[in-house]
């Protein structure tokens, strides 16, 4: 436990970054960020969030956060789970897969809620021990509605296991239609990872770890969603883990 938190204090929520060239006003530079759509759902969700950029050992500083979100991104280096890599692989940034992996092992060793998002559920099934397959349209047919174009959400609905914890995140939505934006998924999966979730194709879109509080990833991008629940639940879990609130409060508050 934290302590960072009392009953009318926000828990504190780290949210891994990208370096990334960047820009803004008249600049035009290399620089430490993370789209505002995950940073509005968590403080939304009465988070307080803090960005983790993959400089340093963001992972020493675990033991100050209350949650920890994994954000989406570019590619994983294929060599991180034994494969070469294929032709579409893009976006890999070394550093911040060897950020991310040892933050999530320090949250995983301390039972610290834990939200993957897209790149994010990719990450935990690598930390894991899981592979990938490094992308989609050669497995399903051609379909190209997980990542229908550059900058361009494919919107359709998955299938969430009714009991799972990742339903009752959703608050019990087990067909929600989601933002998708990903060309890669879940092949093998992790050491103690379950797949929860997937899509018509059979794409896993969600898996978690059982027996933990709050442990798991979606493939989709509920930060452009319109449903907080997600949001919702996970900062939840972060306040009784700081200690801010008996845990029969874990509900979602809309």
């Amino acid at each position: 436990m934290t302590g960072t938190a009392n009953e009318t204090s926000r828990p504190v929520i780290g949210i891994t970054g990208y370096v990334e060239d960047a820009s803004f006003g008249v600049w035009n530079m290399r620089s430490a960020l993370v789209p505002y759509a995950y940073v509005r759902q968590v403080a939304e969700a009465g988070g307080q969030p803090v960005l983790l950029p993959p400089v340093g050992a963001p992972a020493s500083l675990v033991d100050r956060l209350d949650g920890l979100v994994v954000a989406g991104g570019g590619d994983i280096d294929p060599a991180l789970y034994g494969a070469e890599p294929h032709p579409e692989v893009s976006g890999v940034r070394d550093f911040r897969d060897g950020s991310e992996l040892a933050l999530v092992h320090a949250a995983l060793d301390r039972d610290l809620p834990f939200l993957g998002i897209c790149r994010g559920l990719q990450v935990l099934n690598v930390a894991l021990g899981g592979t990938l397959v490094q992308h989609l349209p050669d497995v399903v047919g051609g379909r190209t509605d997980h990542s229908p174009a550059p900058g361009v959400y494919g919107h359709f609905p998955v299938r969430v296991e009714p009991g799972s914890r990742t339903a009752e995140a959703l608050g019990g939505d087990t067909t929600p239609t989601v933002a998708h934006y990903h060309h890669q998924s879940i092949d093998r999966l992790g050491t103690g990872l379950r797949a929860v979730a997937w899509a018509d194709d059979g794409v896993v879109e969600a898996a978690e770890l059982p027996g933990r509080a709050f442990a798991l990833g979606v493939q989709w991008h509920p930060e452009v969603g319109d449903d907080p629940a997600l949001f919702l639940s996970f900062v939840a879990a972060a306040r009784i883990y700081a200690g801010g609130e008996a845990a029969d409060t874990l509900t979602l508050r809309r």
